[in-house]
Protein backbone atom coordinates (compact mmCIF):
# COMPACT_ATOMS: atom_id res chain seq x y z
CA UNK A 1 0.00 0.00 0.00
CA UNK A 2 2.80 2.43 0.97
CA UNK A 3 4.75 1.41 -2.15
CA UNK A 4 1.66 2.13 -4.28
CA UNK A 5 1.40 5.62 -2.76
CA UNK A 6 5.08 6.30 -3.48
CA UNK A 7 4.67 5.06 -7.07
CA UNK A 8 1.51 7.14 -7.43
CA UNK A 9 3.42 10.25 -6.39
CA UNK A 10 5.82 9.91 -9.31
CA UNK A 11 3.33 8.75 -11.95
CA UNK A 12 0.45 10.73 -13.43
CA UNK A 13 -2.59 8.46 -13.38
CA UNK A 14 -4.97 8.82 -16.31
CA UNK A 15 -8.56 8.03 -17.15
CA UNK A 16 -9.51 7.45 -20.77
CA UNK A 17 -12.92 7.59 -22.38
CA UNK A 18 -11.98 5.51 -25.41
CA UNK A 19 -14.89 6.42 -27.66
CA UNK A 20 -15.72 5.42 -31.22
CA UNK A 21 -15.77 9.09 -32.26
CA UNK A 22 -13.56 10.84 -29.69
CA UNK A 23 -11.00 9.91 -27.06
CA UNK A 24 -10.92 12.04 -23.90
CA UNK A 25 -8.01 11.79 -21.47
CA UNK A 26 -8.16 13.12 -17.91
CA UNK A 27 -5.06 13.39 -15.74
CA UNK A 28 -5.50 12.99 -11.99
CA UNK A 29 -5.62 16.41 -10.37
CA UNK A 30 -5.54 18.25 -13.73
CA UNK A 31 -8.87 17.53 -15.42
CA UNK A 32 -9.33 17.03 -19.17
CA UNK A 33 -6.03 17.35 -21.00
CA UNK A 34 -6.89 15.67 -24.32
CA UNK A 35 -10.18 15.65 -26.25
CA UNK A 36 -9.49 14.50 -29.80
CA UNK A 37 -11.05 12.31 -32.52
CA UNK A 38 -10.30 8.57 -32.33
CA UNK A 39 -8.47 8.57 -35.65
CA UNK A 40 -4.98 7.41 -36.64
CA UNK A 41 -3.27 8.42 -39.91
CA UNK A 42 -0.68 5.89 -41.12
CA UNK A 43 1.69 5.77 -44.06
CA UNK A 44 2.26 2.50 -45.89
CA UNK A 45 5.98 1.82 -46.13
CA UNK A 46 8.16 -0.92 -47.58
CA UNK A 47 7.66 -4.56 -46.63
CA UNK A 48 4.10 -3.93 -45.46
CA UNK A 49 5.13 -1.78 -42.51
CA UNK A 50 3.00 1.15 -41.36
CA UNK A 51 4.25 4.38 -39.80
CA UNK A 52 1.94 6.52 -37.68
CA UNK A 53 1.87 10.07 -39.05
CA UNK A 54 -0.72 11.61 -36.77
CA UNK A 55 -3.49 10.92 -34.27
CA UNK A 56 -6.51 12.91 -33.17
CA UNK A 57 -7.43 16.25 -34.78
CA UNK A 58 -4.55 16.19 -37.24
CA UNK A 59 -5.43 12.68 -38.41
CA UNK A 60 -9.15 13.47 -38.75
CA UNK A 61 -8.33 16.35 -41.10
CA UNK A 62 -6.84 13.72 -43.41
CA UNK A 63 -10.00 11.55 -43.56
CA UNK A 64 -11.17 11.21 -47.17
CA UNK A 65 -8.34 13.40 -48.43
CA UNK A 66 -5.28 11.15 -48.32
CA UNK A 67 -3.11 9.89 -51.20
CA UNK A 68 -2.91 6.17 -51.87
CA UNK A 69 -0.07 5.38 -49.48
CA UNK A 70 -1.63 7.21 -46.50
CA UNK A 71 -4.70 5.87 -44.67
CA UNK A 72 -6.82 7.52 -41.99
CA UNK A 73 -8.07 4.72 -39.72
CA UNK A 74 -10.76 4.74 -37.01
CA UNK A 75 -9.56 1.84 -34.83
CA UNK A 76 -12.75 1.81 -32.73
CA UNK A 77 -15.99 0.60 -34.27
CA UNK A 78 -19.36 0.31 -32.52
CA UNK A 79 -17.68 0.95 -29.18
CA UNK A 80 -15.19 -1.91 -29.50
CA UNK A 81 -11.68 -2.32 -30.87
CA UNK A 82 -11.79 -3.06 -34.58
CA UNK A 83 -8.02 -2.71 -35.08
CA UNK A 84 -5.97 -3.87 -32.08
CA UNK A 85 -2.62 -2.64 -33.41
CA UNK A 86 -3.88 0.84 -34.29
CA UNK A 87 -5.72 1.19 -30.96
CA UNK A 88 -2.50 0.40 -29.12
CA UNK A 89 -0.60 2.98 -31.20
CA UNK A 90 -3.32 5.58 -30.62
CA UNK A 91 -3.38 5.01 -26.85
CA UNK A 92 0.43 5.17 -26.77
CA UNK A 93 0.45 8.50 -28.61
CA UNK A 94 -2.18 9.94 -26.29
CA UNK A 95 -0.27 8.74 -23.21
CA UNK A 96 2.92 10.35 -24.55
CA UNK A 97 1.04 13.56 -25.27
CA UNK A 98 -0.62 13.51 -21.83
CA UNK A 99 2.66 12.96 -19.98
CA UNK A 100 4.86 15.07 -22.21
CA UNK A 101 7.32 12.20 -21.69
CA UNK A 102 8.08 13.68 -18.25
CA UNK A 103 6.72 10.98 -15.93
CA UNK A 104 9.22 8.75 -14.17
CA UNK A 105 6.84 5.81 -13.83
CA UNK A 106 4.17 4.33 -16.11
CA UNK A 107 0.66 5.54 -15.27
CA UNK A 108 -2.23 3.65 -13.79
CA UNK A 109 -5.11 3.94 -16.27
CA UNK A 110 -8.85 3.53 -15.97
CA UNK A 111 -10.71 3.00 -19.26
CA UNK A 112 -14.43 3.26 -19.90
CA UNK A 113 -16.00 0.44 -21.94
CA UNK A 114 -19.52 -0.24 -23.25
CA UNK A 115 -21.77 -2.49 -21.17
CA UNK A 116 -21.96 -6.02 -22.53
CA UNK A 117 -18.43 -6.16 -23.95
CA UNK A 118 -17.28 -9.79 -24.19
CA UNK A 119 -14.35 -11.03 -22.12
CA UNK A 120 -12.29 -11.24 -25.31
CA UNK A 121 -13.06 -7.58 -26.11
CA UNK A 122 -12.31 -6.51 -22.53
CA UNK A 123 -8.98 -8.33 -22.70
CA UNK A 124 -8.18 -6.54 -25.98
CA UNK A 125 -8.83 -3.12 -24.39
CA UNK A 126 -6.77 -3.99 -21.32
CA UNK A 127 -3.85 -5.39 -23.33
CA UNK A 128 -3.85 -2.38 -25.66
CA UNK A 129 -3.37 -0.05 -22.69
CA UNK A 130 -0.72 -2.29 -21.07
CA UNK A 131 1.19 -2.55 -24.37
CA UNK A 132 0.93 1.22 -24.74
CA UNK A 133 2.74 1.76 -21.45
CA UNK A 134 0.18 1.53 -18.63
CA UNK A 135 1.32 0.16 -15.27
CA UNK A 136 -2.11 -1.04 -14.24
CA UNK A 137 -5.45 -1.00 -16.09
CA UNK A 138 -8.99 -0.81 -14.70
CA UNK A 139 -12.18 -0.98 -16.76
CA UNK A 140 -15.53 0.53 -15.80
CA UNK A 141 -18.76 0.43 -17.76
CA UNK A 142 -20.13 3.46 -19.57
CA UNK A 143 -23.61 3.70 -17.98
CA UNK A 144 -21.98 3.91 -14.54
CA UNK A 145 -19.41 6.48 -15.67
CA UNK A 146 -22.15 8.52 -17.40
CA UNK A 147 -24.23 8.52 -14.21
CA UNK A 148 -21.29 9.73 -12.10
CA UNK A 149 -20.40 12.37 -14.70
CA UNK A 150 -24.01 13.60 -14.79
CA UNK A 151 -23.78 14.40 -11.09
CA UNK A 152 -25.76 11.44 -9.73
CA UNK A 153 -24.80 10.10 -6.30
CA UNK A 154 -24.68 6.46 -7.39
CA UNK A 155 -24.27 5.13 -3.85
CA UNK A 156 -27.73 6.22 -2.72
CA UNK A 157 -30.54 3.62 -2.54
CA UNK A 158 -32.39 5.40 -5.33
CA UNK A 159 -32.88 4.37 -8.92
CA UNK A 160 -31.56 6.63 -11.68
CA UNK A 161 -31.83 5.92 -15.40
CA UNK A 162 -29.11 7.14 -17.75
CA UNK A 163 -29.11 6.98 -21.56
CA UNK A 164 -25.67 7.65 -23.04
CA UNK A 165 -25.75 8.09 -26.83
CA UNK A 166 -22.14 7.93 -28.02
CA UNK A 167 -20.56 7.42 -31.41
CA UNK A 168 -20.72 3.63 -31.69
CA UNK A 169 -23.13 2.53 -28.96
CA UNK A 170 -26.08 3.74 -26.93
CA UNK A 171 -25.74 2.66 -23.32
CA UNK A 172 -28.83 2.48 -21.11
CA UNK A 173 -28.32 1.86 -17.40
CA UNK A 174 -30.36 1.87 -14.20
CA UNK A 175 -28.04 2.74 -11.32
CA UNK A 176 -28.73 2.19 -7.60
CA UNK A 177 -26.57 1.53 -4.52
CA UNK A 178 -23.33 1.77 -6.48
CA UNK A 179 -24.27 -0.89 -9.03
CA UNK A 180 -25.98 -1.39 -12.36
CA UNK A 181 -29.39 -2.93 -11.69
CA UNK A 182 -30.30 -3.08 -15.38
CA UNK A 183 -28.22 -2.34 -18.46
CA UNK A 184 -28.58 -2.54 -22.19
CA UNK A 185 -26.15 -1.65 -24.98
CA UNK A 186 -27.17 -1.29 -28.63
CA UNK A 187 -24.98 -0.50 -31.59
CA UNK A 188 -27.24 2.32 -32.74
CA UNK A 189 -25.77 5.73 -31.96
CA UNK A 190 -24.02 8.70 -33.59
CA UNK A 191 -22.34 6.76 -36.40
CA UNK A 192 -25.59 5.09 -37.41
CA UNK A 193 -27.36 8.47 -37.36
CA UNK A 194 -24.67 9.82 -39.72
CA UNK A 195 -25.04 6.81 -42.03
CA UNK A 196 -28.81 7.23 -42.14
CA UNK A 197 -28.30 10.85 -43.26
CA UNK A 198 -25.86 9.73 -46.00
CA UNK A 199 -28.40 7.16 -47.23
CA UNK A 200 -31.33 9.63 -47.10
CA UNK A 201 -29.49 12.30 -49.12
CA UNK A 202 -28.41 9.69 -51.67
CA UNK A 203 -31.92 8.23 -52.01
CA UNK A 204 -33.91 11.48 -52.06
CA UNK A 205 -31.51 13.90 -53.75
CA UNK A 206 -29.15 11.62 -55.75
CA UNK A 207 -26.28 13.31 -53.94
CA UNK A 208 -23.27 11.42 -52.57
CA UNK A 209 -21.89 12.90 -49.34
CA UNK A 210 -19.32 11.66 -46.82
CA UNK A 211 -19.66 10.82 -43.13
CA UNK A 212 -18.11 14.14 -42.07
CA UNK A 213 -20.72 16.10 -44.04
CA UNK A 214 -23.48 13.94 -42.56
CA UNK A 215 -22.18 14.69 -39.06
CA UNK A 216 -22.24 18.43 -39.83
CA UNK A 217 -25.87 18.11 -41.00
CA UNK A 218 -26.77 16.29 -37.76
CA UNK A 219 -25.11 18.96 -35.63
CA UNK A 220 -26.24 22.03 -37.57
CA UNK A 221 -29.86 21.21 -38.44
CA UNK A 222 -30.63 17.84 -36.82
CA UNK A 223 -33.83 17.58 -34.75
CA UNK A 224 -35.77 14.72 -33.18
CA UNK A 225 -39.21 16.38 -33.46
CA UNK A 226 -40.73 18.78 -36.03
CA UNK A 227 -39.71 22.41 -35.45
CA UNK A 228 -41.85 25.51 -35.87
CA UNK A 229 -39.06 27.20 -37.75
CA UNK A 230 -37.23 25.01 -40.26
CA UNK A 231 -33.43 25.30 -40.17
CA UNK A 232 -31.60 25.04 -43.51
CA UNK A 233 -28.11 24.12 -44.64
CA UNK A 234 -26.41 24.09 -48.04
CA UNK A 235 -24.77 20.71 -48.64
CA UNK A 236 -22.11 19.98 -51.27
CA UNK A 237 -21.56 16.56 -52.80
CA UNK A 238 -21.37 14.60 -56.04
CA UNK A 239 -24.45 13.98 -58.16
CA UNK A 240 -24.60 10.19 -58.57
CA UNK A 241 -26.46 10.48 -61.89
CA UNK A 242 -24.29 13.00 -63.72
CA UNK A 243 -21.13 12.47 -61.68
CA UNK A 244 -20.62 16.24 -61.28
CA UNK A 245 -20.22 18.27 -58.13
CA UNK A 246 -23.51 19.69 -56.96
CA UNK A 247 -25.15 21.58 -54.06
CA UNK A 248 -28.56 21.22 -52.44
CA UNK A 249 -30.34 22.89 -49.54
CA UNK A 250 -31.46 20.57 -46.77
CA UNK A 251 -33.92 21.45 -44.01
CA UNK A 252 -34.22 20.29 -40.41
CA UNK A 253 -37.27 18.31 -41.52
CA UNK A 254 -35.00 16.40 -43.95
CA UNK A 255 -32.60 15.68 -41.09
CA UNK A 256 -35.45 14.54 -38.81
CA UNK A 257 -36.81 12.22 -41.48
CA UNK A 258 -33.31 10.83 -42.12
CA UNK A 259 -32.68 10.07 -38.44
CA UNK A 260 -36.17 8.73 -37.70
CA UNK A 261 -35.38 4.99 -37.73
CA UNK A 262 -32.19 5.03 -35.59
CA UNK A 263 -33.89 7.30 -33.02
CA UNK A 264 -36.82 4.90 -32.96
CA UNK A 265 -34.41 2.00 -32.26
CA UNK A 266 -32.96 3.91 -29.29
CA UNK A 267 -36.44 4.65 -27.93
CA UNK A 268 -37.44 0.97 -28.32
CA UNK A 269 -34.35 -0.18 -26.39
CA UNK A 270 -35.24 2.27 -23.62
CA UNK A 271 -38.80 0.92 -23.49
CA UNK A 272 -37.43 -2.63 -23.11
CA UNK A 273 -35.35 -1.56 -20.10
CA UNK A 274 -38.36 0.19 -18.54
CA UNK A 275 -40.47 -2.96 -19.04
CA UNK A 276 -37.88 -5.00 -17.11
CA UNK A 277 -37.66 -2.44 -14.29
CA UNK A 278 -38.08 -3.82 -10.73
CA UNK A 279 -41.28 -2.31 -9.27
CA UNK A 280 -39.48 -0.75 -6.30
CA UNK A 281 -37.28 1.29 -8.64
CA UNK A 282 -40.04 2.36 -11.01
CA UNK A 283 -41.24 5.12 -8.68
CA UNK A 284 -37.71 6.52 -8.42
CA UNK A 285 -37.37 6.69 -12.20
CA UNK A 286 -40.72 8.46 -12.56
CA UNK A 287 -39.65 10.99 -9.90
CA UNK A 288 -36.06 11.47 -11.07
CA UNK A 289 -36.68 11.24 -14.82
CA UNK A 290 -34.30 10.02 -17.51
CA UNK A 291 -30.89 11.65 -17.88
CA UNK A 292 -29.46 11.93 -21.40
CA UNK A 293 -25.70 12.06 -21.94
CA UNK A 294 -23.27 11.65 -24.85
CA UNK A 295 -23.03 13.59 -28.10
CA UNK A 296 -26.40 12.27 -29.25
CA UNK A 297 -28.09 14.10 -26.36
CA UNK A 298 -27.29 17.35 -28.20
CA UNK A 299 -29.73 16.56 -31.03
CA UNK A 300 -32.40 19.23 -30.83
CA UNK A 301 -35.47 18.30 -28.75
CA UNK A 302 -34.31 14.72 -28.15
CA UNK A 303 -35.46 15.09 -24.53
CA UNK A 304 -39.00 15.91 -25.72
CA UNK A 305 -38.93 13.04 -28.24
CA UNK A 306 -37.92 10.51 -25.54
CA UNK A 307 -40.36 11.94 -23.00
CA UNK A 308 -43.29 11.78 -25.43
CA UNK A 309 -42.63 8.10 -26.18
CA UNK A 310 -42.02 6.70 -22.68
CA UNK A 311 -44.21 9.22 -20.77
CA UNK A 312 -41.43 10.01 -18.29
CA UNK A 313 -39.59 13.37 -18.10
CA UNK A 314 -36.19 13.35 -19.83
CA UNK A 315 -33.39 15.81 -19.07
CA UNK A 316 -30.11 16.59 -20.82
CA UNK A 317 -27.08 16.47 -18.49
CA UNK A 318 -24.76 19.47 -18.20
CA UNK A 319 -22.05 19.13 -20.85
CA UNK A 320 -23.41 15.76 -22.03
CA UNK A 321 -20.44 15.16 -24.34
CA UNK A 322 -18.11 15.06 -21.34
CA UNK A 323 -20.30 13.15 -18.86
CA UNK A 324 -18.66 9.74 -19.38
CA UNK A 325 -15.15 11.21 -19.33
CA UNK A 326 -15.84 13.22 -16.17
CA UNK A 327 -17.36 10.17 -14.47
CA UNK A 328 -14.30 8.10 -15.35
CA UNK A 329 -12.08 10.92 -14.07
CA UNK A 330 -13.97 11.08 -10.77
CA UNK A 331 -13.53 7.34 -10.30
CA UNK A 332 -9.79 7.91 -10.76
CA UNK A 333 -9.79 10.68 -8.12
CA UNK A 334 -11.50 8.45 -5.55
CA UNK A 335 -9.56 5.24 -5.21
CA UNK A 336 -12.28 3.43 -3.21
CA UNK A 337 -14.84 4.32 -5.89
CA UNK A 338 -12.41 3.14 -8.55
CA UNK A 339 -11.99 -0.24 -6.88
CA UNK A 340 -15.74 -0.64 -6.29
CA UNK A 341 -16.69 0.17 -9.87
CA UNK A 342 -13.90 -1.25 -11.93
CA UNK A 343 -13.96 -4.56 -13.71
CA UNK A 344 -10.40 -5.62 -12.95
CA UNK A 345 -10.54 -9.37 -13.25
Amino acid sequence: MILNKIIGFFSSDLSIDLGTANTIVIAKGKGIIINEPSVVAVKQEKYGQQRVLAVGHEAKEMVGKTPGNIKAIRPMKDGVIADFDMTEKMIRKFIEKAHGRSSLISPRIIICVPYGLTQVERKAVRESALSAGAREVYLIEEPMAAAIGAGIDIREPKGNLVVDIGGGTTEIGVVSLGGLVLSKSIRTAGDKLDKSIVDYVKKNYNLLIGDRTAEEIKINIGTAVPMEENLTMVVNGRDQVEGLLSSIELTSEDAREAMKEPLKEIAEALKEVLEDMPPDLSGDIVNNGIILTGGGALIRHLDKYISDIVKIPAYIADEPLLAVARGTGKALEEIDLLQDLSDNE
